[in-house]
């Protein structure tokens, strides 16, 4: 099924939060995917998050109120090394923006 909608993360210890890298809907979301796959890029179906996150802009932190979400995302991407730069998983601390 290809998706309505497609939103691709990024994170980087160095800032508060996860951010929007890219996103798309109907034709723009298959080539997201379809760019990500070429990539080696992890693709999660999580259709609720999707949607929940598609109204931000990209470059946009993710609200807090997605926070744990997003958290247990990356962190299962970091455990099934499925990541093409993987630095280490996200630390309590970094994902809520302490240092």
């Amino acid at each position: 099924m290809e998706p309505a909608k497609s939103v691709a993360l990024r994170y980087e210890e160095d800032l508060p939060a996860p951010f929007v890298a890219a996103k798309g809907e109907r034709n723009l979301a298959v080539k997201l995917v379809e760019l990500a796959e070429r990539c080696g890029v992890p693709i999660m179906s999580e259709e609720t998050l999707a949607e929940g996150l598609f109204y931000l802009e990209v470059g946009d932190f993710i609200p807090e109120p997605f926070y744990r979400a997003v958290a247990e995302l990356l962190a299962f991407v970091w455990r099934t090394g499925t990541s093409t730069e993987r630095t280490g998983p996200p630390t309590d601390d970094s994902i809520h923006g302490r240092k």
